[in-house]
């Protein structure tokens, strides 16, 4: 009798708390569901939750759960999730920079077996003709597809969207991401002629055509995020000076600095693009430094993160950034405090300089790994000119 009731105690604490594990979990946009992923880990009261970007994990700083409630903090986004659990779900608020999405979430359900016969294939890379505030005039559709389930991004020239995932039912792919920022619904059909409809949170509706063809169909090319953004005058050194999160005075003529190969990331905490590169920044650090590279991010952030880098340390701590972060202004300040840079309006953008100071290269945005060949072709690139500077041998002053 013991044993049997000791069971039941388990069982009923059991259903007293959400369980670890996948739960399928949905966001409210305005009118529109957002379906994604999401993870639960631990056991109450110490509960962490975590979003995905792909594969990638987006974890809670905190987190935990008492009296039916859950609360996870995501420190690096300045975002709270606050949910009651009833009846085997999860239902509460998403909260960050001041907007508040309901959200509501169960244990995944099994996915139903793969179908994959007459399934159309989308893989590979597609562009569509698409306007910006930036000037573009198309972008780029990346998809890699096993079956009925699709991984893609679109790609515009300030960085792409996150890994949009999804499956194949209807006549359709329908493609989802939430990170934690950015969530977006994409429908996917294929066409009798080969090209294929995108519908972007079931308003904006694009025609794409494989990148090979997009020319004959008068698809105008992408911009170039190489070219996109450059500096008034390519022989004058890039010079920054702004304050670390310590309040020390960072400068371009400082000695760390020196005779080094320096990559300069505009960014801020706030920009889920920012994030994507953080981890590729610091791999670059950690390989080069040796030879003479040295990073620095400055962030452009809100009046409040200005005040208490609450955020801004937070960012650090995610991706164990080394480099030096200083804080460079407000957003709205970006052109004043960065006189140099001409059409700098992505976020990120990344100045490669050279050891006598002088820019070598520029970057808009930044093509995550959710962007496929078109990341794989970035890392190589930077990889490749980095080497070429790092065996300059020049003396020239900064």
């Amino acid at each position: 009798m013991k044993t049997l009731g000791a069971a039941f105690l388990f069982a009923s604490l059991a259903l007293a708390q959400p369980s670890a594990g996948l739960w399928d979990a949905t966001l409210q946009v305005n009118d529109l569901q957002i379906p994604f992923r999401f993870e639960l880990s631990g056991t109450a009261p110490n509960l962490r939750g975590a979003f995905f970007n792909g594969e990638e994990k987006v974890a809670s700083t905190a987190g935990q759960f008492a009296d039916g409630r859950l609360t996870l903090n995501f420190d690096q986004y300045a975002s709270q999730l606050e949910a009651s659990w009833k009846d085997g779900a999860l239902d509460g608020t998403y909260t960050r920079s001041r907007r508040t999405y309901a959200f509501h979430a169960a244990p995944a359900a099994a996915l139903p077996p793969e179908s994959p016969a007459n399934v159309p294939s989308i893989d590979g890379q597609w562009e569509f003709a698409a306007t910006s505030s930036k000037g573009e005039s198309a972008w780029r559709f990346v998809a890699r597809q096993a079956g009925t389930r699709v991984s893609a991004a679109i790609l515009r020239v300030d960085g792409d969207t996150g890994a949009l995932t999804g499956t194949f039912r209807d006549g359709k792919f329908v493609l989802s991401h939430f990170d934690g920022a950015r969530p977006l619904l994409l429908e996917v059909t294929p066409l009798a002629d080969g090209t294929i409809e995108l519908v972007q949170n079931r308003k904006q509706k694009y025609i794409a055509v494989r990148t090979g063809e997009a020319r004959a169909h008068n698809v105008p090319a992408p911009a170039d995020p190489a070219t996109h953004t450059s500096v008034k005058d390519p022989s004058e050194p890039f010079h920054f000076s702004f304050r670390d999160l310590n309040g020390n005075l960072v400068s371009d003529s400082d000695a760390r600095f020196r005779n080094k190969v320096v990559i300069v990331a505009i960014g801020g905490s706030w920009c889920p693009n920012c994030h994507d590169e953080a981890p590729f920044l610091e791999d670059l650090y950690r390989k080069y430094r040796g030879r003479g590279l040295e990073v620095v991010g400055l962030f452009f952030e809100d009046a409040e993160q200005l005040k208490d880098p609450v955020r801004v340390r937070a960012f650090i701590r995610q991706y164990g950034v080394e480099y030096p972060i200083l804080l460079a202004g407000e957003t709205e300040e970006i052109h004043d405090k960065l006189p140099q840079a001409v059409n700098l309006d992505c976020w990120p953008t990344t100045f490669i300089l050279g050891r006598d100071g002088r820019v070598r290269a520029v970057h808009a945005g930044y093509a995550a790994p959710a962007s496929g060949v078109y990341h794989d072709d970035l890392s190589k690139d930077v990889k490749v000119l980095l080497e070429r500077l790092l065996d300059e041998n020049t003396t020239a002053a900064r």
